[in-house]
């Protein structure tokens, strides 16, 4: 029974977020913020996972860029050359033309290689989000059922309270007022004096401040 119990809520998961567009959670702060320290740690492999994919499109972005740099300069040199070489034969100059064409074709293979990759990260880190998403959403949900068992314990308690504090106000009262009573009527047969024979320590017709 508690099997079916607990797929209830992922089941409903799963269908609320068909079609949304998650944001990046490990790139969100407000997203630190929703977890305990348990809850953290219940989803720490998952947050890792999505952690690696996009410090490795992070890794393959700055390849592909420092690539094509080095593809325009080895490109600008060899123009370069091109345009020397029509005006005066040079070996040196023919030799260095070739060496430049060959980084420059390693450099078409790597940035089809690189490129190859970052294809597919987008789609593994959506996926990876999703993972994180759907644990995050079990770790809130077990954490705000917890919090309203609390807070209806919490409710109950302070509503006894209440109930009690009510009955011990009154009760305050009645003994005040019984309290003054007495004195009124010993003071009338006493005096003043009436503070040290009954060892009072203050004047019940003085009020409390």
């Amino acid at each position: 029974m508690k099997g079916k119990k607990d797929e209830g809520p992922r089941e409903s998961f799963i269908k609320a977020l068909e079609g949304k567009k998650i944001p990046i959670l490990t790139l969100d702060n407000k997203w630190y913020q929703l977890l305990t320290e348990e809850g953290r740690q219940e989803v720490s492999s998952l947050e890792q996972q999505l952690n690696a994919l996009l410090k490795q499109q992070g890794k393959l972005n700055n390849e592909v860029r420092d690539i094509k740099r080095l593809k325009k300069k080895l490109m600008g040199e060899i123009v370069s050359m091109m345009d020397e070489a029509g005006q005066e034969a040079d070996s040196d100059s023919a030799t260095k033309t070739e060496q430049n064409r060959k980084k420059v074709e390693e450099c078409n293979q790597l940035l089809e290689s690189r490129q190859d990759e970052l294809l597919d990260l987008p789609k593994q880190i959506d996926e990876a989000n999703f993972r994180l998403m759907l644990a995050t959403m079990d770790c809130c949900y077990d954490t705000m059922k917890e919090n309203a068992e609390n807070i209806r314990e919490t409710a109950e308690w302070i509503s006894e309270i209440r109930v009690e504090l009510k009955k011990r106000l009154i009760r305050k009262q009645e003994m005040e007022q019984r309290n003054h009573a007495i004195y009124s009527y010993m003071h009338d047969v006493f005096g003043a004096e009436v503070i040290d024979i009954f060892d009072l320590q203050y004047n019940p017709d003085q009020k409390e401040e």
